[in-house]
């Protein structure tokens, strides 16, 4: 079901104040930003061998990522996964047990399809099952 992880998301105050370190001193490829109005978030993806990082800065007090970041302060996110058929990929999770907080595939950055995995089902890591726009 999962072909590789396609991005790790980290959680930032600032994408201007954070990018730098990603992009010069770690030498990351800057593949873009852009803004999920949908998710309250801008972010920023850079390419690391065949998988991303992906940095969210929340636009919004009352987004997800802003509420993640008051409670834990920058940091890792979440891990996401991709998955060929995302229908398919929850449909399998929901007989899996697992508790989803996407039942139905929502729309993520760069024109993927997006689902989130609750963490109470995957030992406290907030899982996203991820399919390119491609």
């Amino acid at each position: 079901m999962l072909q590789k992880i396609n991005h790790i998301g980290i959680a930032v105050q600032s994408l201007d104040a954070t990018l730098p370190f990603y992009r010069d001193a770690l030498g990351m490829a800057f593949k873009g930003e852009e803004e999920v109005a949908e998710q309250k978030v801008k972010v920023a993806m850079l390419q690391v061998g065949e998988s991303k990082i992906e940095l969210l800065e929340p636009t919004s007090p009352d987004s997800p990522i802003a509420k993640f970041l008051e409670k834990n302060g920058p940091g890792i996110h979440h891990v996401a996964y991709e998955v060929e058929d995302i229908e398919a990929a929850i449909a399998h999770m929901l007989v899996q047990g697992a508790r989803m907080i996407d039942e139905t595939p929502r729309n993520g950055a760069h024109g993927t399809r997006i689902a989130f995995v609750h963490p109470k089902s995957s030992n406290g890591v907030l899982t996203e099952l991820c399919q390119s726009g491609h």
